[in-house]
């Protein structure tokens, strides 16, 4: 992360375990099993997606299926009036989480850094309204008096989750800022105006301790000034999505390590291996193997076959 020569780059992937994911004691279990078993140099923590969402009331339950994520038993958020309404409901939900990245650092030890993950607050939202993003979009973009005060609780509870993971060993976050980050949606400058304070107010309140934090921009065509802009020490972001630059490029316009480079959507489930393995040594190549962690460029598909997993690790390791 300091770009300094290293005898080859970290190399780390992470993926929902939409079975277990509904345990802590389970899914500190698979996570641990998959860090030792394909050896990862870090580990993203990927507890379910829906748990924010479930602290503010959100209701979801068990898809059941192992490829399929939580089925939605409710809308939260149905009308813009909700918002002035919205408050944390169940704050041990996301204290079962921080519990459940405990059981994993325990056991893996302190030679391997676990992040934890946290969702930007506007990314948080998109649960509480039905993944609708460009509902919420619009009603930030038209009603910021009635919006922004409800993304400002929902920072708060962030910056509790954020600092008790750090306290049960985190060694940083992973702060995904989930398809927002793009003119597509927020222009820069709305952006700037109403997001950016409550993404320096949970990452400027993380302890000391946290020494490992990512900025994930999820999408095409991000706003990648962000990373120059927000304290942490890699961007992690999709080199395949439309619009997006190079990981050099992003590398020299933030002055941050980058985490990416293999193609997950498609690639990491269907192959071929020898892809995988050019898109890494392409990633190695670029960077200079310099600031670089190997990585997908978002969260893995649950039908990734494990040999596809272990292609990353053998690729960095030749």
């Amino acid at each position: 992360m300091a770009g300094e020569e290293v005898d080859r780059p970290p190399v780390g992937a992470w993926g929902h375990t939409h079975v277990e994911e509904w345990s802590p004691e389970r899914l500190a279990e698979v996570t641990v099993e998959r860090a030792r078993g394909f050896g990862w140099d870090f580990v993203k923590f990927q507890p379910r997606a829906t748990f924010f969402a479930e602290a503010f009331g959100a209701r979801f339950r068990p898809s059941g299926d192992p490829l399929l994520p939580p089925v939605a038993e409710s809308e939260l958020i149905p009308d813009l009036e909700s918002w002035r309404r919205l408050s944390l409901a169940d704050p041990g939900v996301m204290r079962e989480q921080a519990r459940a990245l405990g059981l994993v650092v325990q056991r893996l030890g302190d030679r391997v850094p676990v992040l934890q993950t946290v969702f930007s607050p506007i990314s948080v939202a998109a649960y509480l309204v039905g993944r609708d993003r460009e509902r919420l979009a619009r009603e930030l973009r038209d009603q910021p008096a009635v919006v922004v005060p409800a993304l400002e609780r929902i920072a708060e509870a962030l910056v509790n989750f954020s600092r008790d993971s750090v306290e049960a060993g985190a060694a940083g976050v992973f702060y995904a800022v989930s398809g927002f980050a793009t003119p597509d949606l927020v222009p820069y400058d709305a952006y700037e105006r109403w997001l950016l304070p409550l993404d320096r107010k949970v990452l400027g309140s993380l302890p000391a301790g946290a020494w490992f934090n990512v900025l994930h921009l999820c999408g095409p065509r991000q706003h990648f000034e962000l990373g120059r802009r927000l304290p942490v020490q890699a961007i992690s972001y999709s080199i395949h999505e439309e619009g997006n630059p190079s990981l050099a490029e992003v590398r020299r316009l933030t002055g941050r390590a980058v985490m990416g480079g293999v193609e997950q959507r498609h690639l990491l489930v269907e192959g071929p291996q020898e892809e995988i393995e050019r898109q890494v040594r392409e990633a190695v190549a670029s960077t200079g193997g310099r600031g670089l962690l190997v990585a997908p460029g978002c969260s893995v598909p649950p039908a990734a076959p494990a040999a596809h997993l272990k292609a990353m690790v053998e690729a960095v390791a030749a």
